[in-house]
Formats: structure tokens, sequence, C-alpha cells
């Protein structure tokens, strides 16, 4: 049982009693490594989630926000235009690309996902076209936790929440890679996704559909999957035929994690209509979110009925200098090529962890987002009964080791359970290895207790 306060207290109050990881109360970051009350390090293996992309406790980015509160701390993007937003919105078109020249910026991922999808329905209803309204998602899938982006996020878990409170959107199965129908290769499986993607179409009636939202390399919902490029290219020609809007929520994936700022440009042949952005573009160090889309579209609409959806602190210049200065990083140091550098010298650190310990059934992702799937049966790919609570157990040994690690059962442990292996981007090779030598640790622990757990007479 947690301990509960009078007044006031942390935000995992509001958690469930039962969950079982404790909390450490940090006081200090610095670079990959947080400091506790007690002094103890850890290594940030998650960025806390996969948000602090530049590492913690930069003094420029610090200082970039102190100065911009000193000059000028808010102003209202219904009232008054500032140099700030002007800046940022041209760095982020430009680290973009083309397709991308406008920016809609807000307060996080949520924020990001909702107005892009706004903005494509305000369009719709702008253009003559009032019945596409149908989104389409992935089971599994995750873009958010606000009303509308829970609709669209794909864990069954939800429904229960959703049942009579919101309208869950059409789902079509996820490209996975790992555990396929008997039969089935990632290719094969990832034609049959974009058929299915073809289908729904047509039961819902194109004419109908607004558009498909999909992570184009997953988050926690999928454990990091990165689909086949057959299957984005199909569902690239598949929205194409239709005249729905391709989404690509990269609020985790994108700016720069990957080894690309998008990671929509690792397939330059499958340009999405609409990006979203959001956790690593503000690094931690400001809460932001944005949405990419083209300059034809925005222009169009503007000439139109314009688009209003936006919120009050949407661009506000304190949040614009801070991400200007993580983007300064970002480029002064190289991060994007470093993640990708980076990223392979730690996937093959967890390979040759994998030939050690059985438990690892799979290594997925890129660049410096991956994820480490854990099984009881390697051979069978079986995943642990939701009993063994075996993510949990991963999380509260790290700690035990110093380690930080970001992780929990989704769906219900349908599609499996893993954990997230995605520290910042400054990360070295020797701090890789450090890593590597205590989550090695880790797994000896874990091992032997889940070993003697279920060896024990019932």
């Amino acid at each position: 049982m947690k301990q509960r306060p009078p007044l006031g207290g942390a935000q995992d109050l509001f958690r469930a009693d039962r969950e079982t990881v404790p909390l450490p109360e940090m006081v200090r970051a610095e670079g990959v490594y947080f400091w506790d009350e007690l002094g103890k390090r850890y290594l940030d293996v998650s960025s806390g989630p996969v948000v602090s992309n530049i590492g913690h406790g930069d003094e420029r980015v610090a200082k970039a926000l102190y100065d911009q509160a000193r000059t000028l701390d808010f102003a209202s993007s219904r009232q008054a235009r500032h140099q700030p937003n002007i800046a940022l919105a041209e760095r982020i078109a430009r680290l973009a690309g083309p397709g991308f020249e406008r920016v809609c910026l807000s307060s996080g991922g949520s924020e990001a996902v909702e107005i892009g999808l706004k903005l494509l329905r305000q369009y719709r209803l702008a253009t003559g076209k009032p019945h596409r309204s149908k989104v389409i998602s992935c089971l599994p899938s995750y873009h958010g936790s606000s009303i509308g982006t829970l609709t669209i996020s794909g864990d069954e878990a939800y429904l229960p929440f959703l049942d009579g409170f919101a309208q869950p959107a059409a789902k079509v199965p996820a490209p996975l890679t790992y555990r396929l129908p008997a039969g089935e290769t990632t290719d094969s499986y990832g034609r049959l996704c974009a058929d299915a993607l073809e289908e729904r179409i047509s039961e819902l009636g194109a004419e109908n559909v607004l558009a498909f939202i999909i992570e184009p390399i997953g988050g926690l919902a999928t454990g990091c999957v990165v689909p086949p490029r057959a299957y984005l290219e199909e569902v690239r020609a598949i929205c194409d035929r239709h005249g729905v809007f391709l989404v690509f929520d990269e609020v985790l994936c994108g700016a720069g994690r990957t080894g690309k700022f998008l990671a929509a440009h690792h397939w330059p042949s499958v340009r999405p209509d609409l990006v979203t952005l959001a956790k690593g573009l503000g690094a931690g160090y400001v809460p932001l979110g944005a949405t990419l889309a083209p300059a034809h579209l925005v222009d169009h609409l503007a000439s139109l009925t314009g688009f209003g959806f936006t919120h009050t602190y949407s661009a506000n210049p304190i949040m614009c200098a801070g991400a200007l200065a993580v983007l300064d990083i970002y480029e002064s140091e190289n991060l994007v090529d470093r993640a990708a550098e980076i990223g392979a010298y730690l996937r093959r650190g967890l390979e040759r962890l994998s030939i050690d310990y059985p438990v690892i059934g799979d290594i997925r992702g890129q660049g410096l987002l991956l994820a480490v799937e854990i099984v009881r049966d390697p051979r069978t790919k079986t995943p642990f009964t939701s009993d063994v609570a075996i993510i949990d157990r991963i999380r509260t040994t790290g700690l035990e080791h110093d380690l930080l690690i970001y992780g929990r059962r989704t769906a219900g442990g349908t599609y499996g359970d893993w954990f997230m292996v995605s520290p910042p981007l400054t990360i070295t090779e020797p701090q890789c290895d450090e890593l590597l030598v205590r989550l090695a640790a880790t797994l000896d622990q874990v091992t032997k207790e889940t070993t003697d757990l279920l060896s024990a007479p019932t």
C-alpha cells in the first residue's frame, strides 16, 4: 500500500495500490543519470519514458528558458505573434522536409494527435465532404490519453472505460513481426494487414473515412515494431486510392530517435499527409507537441474557414525558446546520426545478452528506440502468465541494479511483454556497456527468482 499523506502527494497516488514497482524520489539528473534522495545513481534506460533525448540538466537549454522568461514570458497566439514561434516553426519544417511546411504547436502528444485529426476533419467539412468522419487505427496501438485519442488507441483493456462514454474507432491488425500466425512471414503478414485496411475502408464506405493513423515505428503498445516497407507502401497506395488521409503518429518515434529526424524519412516513397511529434521535440525541458501539415492543405483551409481548435499554451514563447535550444543541440552534436550509430552498438550488445538469457525472445526497433520482449519459452514464444508480473519484476529488480527501466503490460498481455531500451541520444559506448552489465545482473536475478517461483509446489 502506498503511503498516503493527508494533503497533496505525488502523482502516482492516482495509480492503483496494487502496482508493484517502487518509485524512488529523484532530486537531480545530469546526462544519462538520475540521483535519488539517498544519493544513489541510476542510469536512465528509457529516457523517462522516451522523452529526454538530449539528456538531463543541459545548461544551454536552461539558459534559453531563463532568458526568454525575462524577455517575453507569454503571448497568446490569438492576440499576437512572436519570434520564437516563427523561428521554431521554420526550424521544424526545415528538418521535416517537403510536405510539412506548416507547424501547429501544442503542449504534448495527445494534443498534437487531436489537432491533426481535427484539422483533417475541418478540411473535409470546408471542402464539401462532411461524411468523411471515420478514423481507422491499428490493434494494438497507442495514440494518447485524452478521450479522443483513447478511442483511436488499440488496447482492448480500454473498452470497458469507453463503453457508453465514447465510441472506439475502427481497428485493423497492426503489422506485428514476432508472434505471427502459423505459416506467415513478416512480409506476408504485412500484406494481410494491408488487405485488412482496404476491407475495413470498404465496409465503412470510402466516402465516410477520414484518415488512417499508424505509428510508423511502434512504441510501448507494440514493443517498437518496425513494419515491412512493402506494408507501408501498400498502405500509402490504399489511402491514395480511396481519398483517405494517412497520418503518422511520431510522438514517440520522431524527433531523431530512430536515426532520422522523422521516422517517415526511412521510407521516402511513403510520405504521410500529416505527422505528429512530441516527447523528444522538447526533450523533457518543455511540454511540447507539433502537428506537421503541407502548406497547400493549411493555406487552402485558411482561405475557406480556417482552423481554430488550438489551446491556450500553444506556441508560448518559453516553450518555443526551449525547443529551439534543444534543436540547436541536436544539430551541433549530430544527435540524429548518433542515434543510428549508438543504437546499432547497443542493439548488438542486447543480442549478445540474448544468447545467455533465453527469456529474451526478441529485440526490435530502430536507432535508439529498442524493445526487449520477454518470454517464458523462446521456442514457442510463450509469454509469462500475468501472475508472474514479469515486466514489473524486471523494473523492480532493475532499480536494485541502478537502472530506471520503463515497461508495463499492455492489452492484458495479449501480444506479449516487453520493456523499452531507449536511453538519451547522448549516451556513449562506455555508458551502453554499463547499461548492458547492469541489465545482465538484473536478468540473472529475475531468471533465478522466476525459476524458483515456477518450480515451487502449489
